[in-house]
């Protein structure tokens, strides 16, 4: 799916543009005019924490639940989580910020990496360290991914580092291609949103 198909929240429609045409998302830092995709910035990261913005467009979150979009095998231990009828809890964290679900359901379409199970993690960026060191670079993101809502979400920021840890799963909506979303979007976006 092209990602300018994709409907768009309006707090996405105002964000920085790459050259190619893609939205830069609020954490995502720039150099030399550039966005680089593959990092994370630690002050925007940290801010949204602290503030509870959307990692992707930056804007308020409101009280609640708050949305990410999750690789295989976190997709997986959710689904084996809930099919045991077990709370999952993320324990190991992740540099992954929080957002809104329209914003993450836009995210799992239009980043490459999220929307196919073939895509890779780009190469050009240097190997993060530690919570972050997990997602490596050229490995491709796996089977399945989801876009899921948690209850809470906890935080740490660190002197290099921004570190998200997700509690009591509400929402899930796997995918192997995340095309599957789209009408759901369209319904978030007219209000009409499906919780589960």
């Amino acid at each position: 799916m092209r990602f300018d198909t994709v409907p768009t929240p309006p707090a996405v429609r105002d964000r920085p543009r790459d050259p190619r045409g893609y939205p830069v998302p609020a954490v995502t830092p720039w150099e030399d005019g550039e966005p680089r995709f593959a990092l994370t910035d630690h002050a925007r990261s940290a801010d949204c924490a602290r503030m509870r913005l959307c990692a992707v467009c930056g804007t308020p979150m409101p009280p609640g639940s708050v949305w990410r979009v999750v690789g295989a095998a976190e997709s997986a231990a959710i689904a084996d989580a809930l099919a045991a009828g077990r709370p999952y809890r993320n324990l190991a964290p992740t540099t992954e910020g929080p957002g809104h679900r329209a914003c993450m359901l836009y995210a799992s379409m239009v980043c490459p990496y999220l929307a196919r199970p073939n895509a890779r993690r780009g190469t050009a960026a240097p190997q993060p360290d530690g919570a972050a060191g997990r997602a490596v670079r050229g490995a491709a993101r796996g089977a399945t991914g989801a876009v899921a809502a948690f209850g809470a979400y906890e935080y740490a920021v660190t002197a290099t580092q921004v570190l998200f840890r997700f509690l009591d799963v509400v929402e899930f909506l796997p995918h192997d291609t995340s095309d599957v979303h789209l009408d759901e979007l369209r319904a978030e976006l007219a209000g009409r949103g499906q919780r589960r």
